[in-house]
């Protein structure tokens, strides 16, 4: 553990209790604009809003989409760039689509297109052939993994907003739920349901400006072994795993979740995201990667703080019925992504508890909608 004061994601410069309010706010702006659907003869699915995608009825099936930001994982590779001469930039790329696709996924979808937008400080970014292919390399195979196509995108040069040498990206990703009755927004979640998780690759794209303020406070910086032959940097730059082989998966298998939640900003308060008034009890906590019980430690964090802010080795969270669960695991499994039947959906207060950690969450630790 480190002697030195421990290390917030607030003091990281994150703090979503000043940015979750302009989301509610924008949410409940954009909802009086789901009257202009009528004019084109679809709706909105209501129980769509405040969840990780939006759902519009099309008449025969459903069309979700996203857009996701990558955040500040860019900064890491870079330094490790100048640190080791290594492109990690087909990493990063996945990353992107992960934001995206994980997200969307949530509602039942199926990811169909993916478009880029990389927004750089200056047209040089551009020039540099080992980078810049690698994100191209990396975007296409991720891509591939998720079965979508990659449709387009913006590569603005943003002189003056970006900072030069660096880029922003993003992605968007459309999908289609069909049939209809794969979509997935929680009017089916219920006491009795299982909730399955599943493995985080790393500590994915959330948490990032807490692990590179963490970085100062390293004798080697990105370069300090958190075991042997793997240092700091190599650990916070594995891509994110992609999930939406394991969905499609379940819907070929005939197991239609009743909900999905993607673990990633909030950490594992995002099992609390839908509305209703239900307790998670989670009695299986998987184990941390390794990148992640050091971040925990060398930032002198508790679990309620470490469990509140990152993923903690459980990166996607799926609700099934009882007799579903089991299965749920193994295909996730046989996908290549290690799950856990972790806990129960009961009746009561609307709350998390993690009893191995003895950790509670209750609906006043998270505001998304």
């Amino acid at each position: 553990m480190t002697s030195q004061a421990p290390l917030t994601y607030d003091q990281a410069g994150v703090n979503y209790d000043l940015i979750d309010p302009l989301k509610i706010t924008a949410q409940r702006a954009a909802a009086a604009t789901a009257s202009h659907l009528a004019g084109h003869g679809f709706s909105e699915v209501k129980a769509s809003r405040g969840e990780s995608a939006y759902v519009v009825d099309v008449g025969p099936f459903y069309i979700a989409s996203i857009v996701e930001c990558l955040g500040t994982k860019t900064l890491v590779a870079d330094e490790m760039a100048r640190l080791t001469g290594r492109s990690f930039f087909g990493s990063i790329a996945q990353d992107t689509i992960a934001m995206a696709v994980n997200d969307l996924i949530t509602v039942g979808a199926t990811p169909l297109v993916v478009q880029a937008y990389w927004a750089a400080g200056g047209s040089d970014w551009f020039g540099d052939a080992q980078r810049a292919q690698a994100l191209v390399a990396g975007w296409k195979a991720a891509c591939d993994t998720c079965q979508v196509a990659w449709g387009g995108g913006e590569t603005p040069a943003l002189a003056g907003i970006v900072e030069d040498g660096r880029i922003d990206l993003a992605a968007s990703c459309t999908g289609l739920i069909n049939p209809k009755e794969r979509l997935s927004v929680g009017d089916k979640l219920g006491a009795g349901d299982a909730i399955v998780l599943l493995a985080s690759s790393g500590i994915h794209a959330n948490g990032l400006s807490l692990a590179r303020k963490l970085a100062e406070r390293l004798p080697n910086g990105y370069l300090t072994e958190i075991e042997p032959g793997l240092s700091y940097g190599e650990a916070l730059l594995a891509p994110t795993a992609l999930y939406s082989p394991v969905t499609e998966a379940l819907w070929k298998a005939g197991i239609a979740p009743h909900y999905c939640a993607n673990i990633t900003g909030h950490g594992w308060r995002k099992l609390l995201r839908h509305p209703s008034s239900l307790t998670y009890r989670i009695r299986t906590v998987p184990p941390k990667t390794a990148v992640l019980d050091f971040i925990q430690k060398q930032a002198g964090q508790d679990d309620r703080e470490a469990y509140s802010t990152l993923n903690m080795g459980a990166g996607f969270a799926i609700f099934v019925k009882a007799g579903d669960a089991e299965r749920t695991a193994q295909v996730a499994r046989d996908c290549g992504i290690q799950a856990w039947v972790a806990g129960t959906v009961e009746a009561g207060e609307k709350q998390l508890l993690i009893e191995p950690l003895n950790i509670r969450f209750s609906e006043d630790d998270l505001h998304l909608r």
